[in-house]
C-alpha cells in the first residue's frame, strides 16, 4: 500500500472517490491536491485506476457484503478518529461501486501494480480514437498510433524509461549520460539519440528505425539496428530477427500517406484495414504479391480502391465494412 504525505493515502482517496468520507477528510483531500500539482497528478492516476476497475468489477466474482466488512476494518480506524460512521445502503449503484472498490483495493495490493512504482507515480499518455503527438520531459517526441499508451516516471533519473502497448514513432533528444529504454511484451529497446517506430500487435513486436542506431533485446539476445533496417520478434522467438526495411507503410499513421514501393498488395490491404478498421479481402491470390509503386496522400478508403481497381485491373466489391478484391 502507498502512503501519501500529509496522511492522504490509498485508503482515504477511495472513501474520496465513493463520496463517503467525512467533510474533515473531504477537505483534507482537495487541500492536498490544490497544494501540489503532483498530488494532483497522482489522484489523475489513481482515478484512471478506478475506472479500469469497474471493467474489472464487472465479472468480478468478489463477494459485495465481504468486501464491505473488508473494506470497514481497513478505514476503521479513520472513522473512528473522525467521529463518523459510514452507513451501507441497498442502492444498486452503491453495490456496484463496492464492487469496483473492491476490485481496486484489489489491485492497490498487488506486487504488479502497474501504475505505479516504489520511486514515485507513473505519468501515463493515451491514444484512444485519433493519433496523438506529445513531448517527453527530457524533450523526446513521440507520436501515438490510435488504440496505443506509454507509460514512464515523472521524473526521468538514470535511465529514461518507457512502456508502450500498441504502436509508436520516437523522436529521441539525444542524452548519451541516460539512454532511453522502451519496454513493449518481453523485448527491450535501447536507444541514445534517433528516431523509430515501435508496433506490437497480435504477438509481435516490430522495431523499424529512420535515423541513427538501437539495440533490440530478448531475453539477453541483442541485435544492432541502423537506418533501412529492422528486427521482428514473436512472444515464441527466444531472439529478435535482424533484416534489411525498404517498406514506408509504417509512417502512414504519423504522415496521413500511405507510400508504396514495390509493396506487395496483401501487406497494402493490411494496412489499409488497420487504417479504417474494415475487413479487405483478396479473393484472387494469384494478385496477393502483385507489386504496387504509388503514394496515397490524404486520400479516402473509396477513393484509394478505386485507384487501386482501376490501375491493376482488380475489381472492387464492396459490403458495408466488407470489401472484396478480385
Amino acid at each position: 500500500m502507498k502512503k501519501q504525505t500529509d496522511h492522504i493515502n490509498d485508503d482515504l482517496l477511495v472513501k474520496y472517490m465513493l463520496g463517503i468520507t467525512t467533510p474533515v477528510e473531504k477537505q483534507s483531500v482537495e487541500t492536498w491536491m490544490a497544494t501540489d500539482a503532483a498530488n494532483a497528478k497522482y489522484y489523475e492516476h489513481f482515478r484512471l485506476i478506478w475506472d479500469e476497475s469497474k471493467k474489472l468489477a464487472a465479472v468480478s466474482t468478489v463477494s459485495e457484503d465481504d468486501a464491505w466488512k473488508r473494506f470497514q476494518q481497513r478505514v476503521g480506524a479513520n472513522e473512528e478518529a473522525g467521529g463518523a460512521r459510514i452507513i451501507k445502503t441497498d442502492f444498486s449503484t452503491w453495490r456496484r461501486n463496492l464492487a469496483i472498490a473492491a476490485t481496486l483495493l484489489v489491485l492497490l495490493g498487488a506486487a504488479g501494480f502497474w501504475f505505479m512504482k516504489a520511486s514515485g507515480p507513473q505519468h501515463t499518455i493515451y491514444a484512444s480514437n485519433a493519433v496523438r503527438l506529445d513531448t517527453l520531459p527530457d524533450g523526446s517526441f513521440v507520436t501515438l498510433n490510435k488504440q496505443s499508451s506509454i507509460s514512464y516516471a515523472n521524473s526521468f533519473e538514470k535511465e529514461r524509461h518507457v512502456k508502450l502497448e500498441g504502436e509508436a514513432f520516437f523522436n529521441v533528444a539525444q542524452d548519451p549520460g541516460r539512454p532511453f529504454v522502451i519496454k513493449v511484451n518481453d523485448v527491450t529497446v535501447k536507444v541514445l539519440g534517433t528516431s523509430f517506430n515501435i508496433k506490437s500487435s497480435n504477438g509481435k513486436t516490430e522495431v523499424i528505425v529512420e535515423t541513427g542506431a538501437v539495440e533490440v533485446t530478448k531475453q539477453h539476445h541483442s541485435v544492432q539496428l541502423q537506418h533501412h533496417e529492422k528486427a521482428t520478434v514473436t512472444d515464441q522467438d527466444t531472439a529478435p530477427v535482424k533484416q534489411e526495411n525498404t517498406d514506408e507503410l509504417y509512417n502512414y499513421y504519423r504522415t496521413q500517406t500511405f507510400v508504396c514501393n514495390n509493396t506487395p498488395l496483401w501487406k497494402l490491404v493490411d494496412i489499409l484495414n488497420e487504417a479504417y478498421n474494415v475487413n479487405i479481402v483478396i479473393a484472387n491470390s494469384s494478385k496477393r504479391d502483385l507489386p504496387i509503386n504509388v503514394t496515397f496522400s490524404n486520400s479516402s478508403l473509396d477513393s484509394t480502391l478505386k485507384i487501386i481497381g482501376l490501375t491493376y485491373g482488380i475489381t472492387v466489391e464492396e459490403n458495408g465494412t466488407n470489401i472484396t478484391l478480385k
